[in-house]
């Protein structure tokens, strides 16, 4: 048995979501707002596609979800889903922001291959979290969203700090669906600032 199988991810399959992950979102989206109807959404990191499958549903079909990652999910289909396989960290946001357009949110669920030691694992997070920001300061619209997972440890507390200087809310969030073990948090920053 997989060890990783649980309660999330048999209700994940029971739902036909693509992922345990989805969960998370819907629980942040619920309590903070995150995407409404008709809005573009970027995905960064959207492999299996669980969170770009769930966006779809949120948007509507005046919305656009894309999704970028080096692997495509290959259970999605939308005529609103544009995937993008690409490595984040090798992404030019204004290159992007030319191809897709300003953005109404940017998701991040991006995590490194964790290798077990903490300090590497948390440097590694926040790499990509640092990535996922720079991205959404140059394609989200004025009063966009932003939800990126980063791993507690040295440098958090900074990362938080840089997303509250240009979101006018700036939460934590630790959904109830994380396993225990998880260092994971998700970041989120509500209404960007002009």
């Amino acid at each position: 048995m997989n060890k990783w199988a649980d309660y999330y991810t048999k209700k994940a399959k029971d739902q036909n979501w693509l992922a345990r992950s989805v969960f998370k979102l819907q629980e942040i989206d619920k309590k903070t707002k995150l995407i409404r109807t008709a809005a573009n959404v970027l995905d960064l990191g959207c492999y299996p596609g669980s969170w770009s499958q769930y966006s779809l549903k949120k948007v509507g079909k005046k919305g656009r979800v894309t999704g970028i990652d080096i692997l495509e999910p290959d259970r999605l289909n939308s005529e609103n889903f544009y995937f993008i396989k690409a490595d984040v960290l090798k992404l030019d946001p204004e290159q992007l922001k030319q191809k897709i357009g300003i953005q109404d949110v940017v998701l991040s669920d991006m995590a490194p291959k964790t290798t077990g030691i903490v300090i590497t694992d948390v440097a590694r997070s926040l790499e990509l979290a640092y990535k996922a920001l720079e991205i959404a300061l140059s394609i989200l619209r004025s009063g966009g969203n932003f939800l990126c997972k980063v791993f507690e440890g040295s440098g958090f507390e900074q990362f938080k700090k840089e997303v509250s200087l240009s979101f006018k809310k700036t939460r934590l969030i630790r959904p109830v669906s994380t396993r225990k073990k998880s260092r994971e948090v998700f970041v989120v920053g509500i209404y960007k600032k002009d």
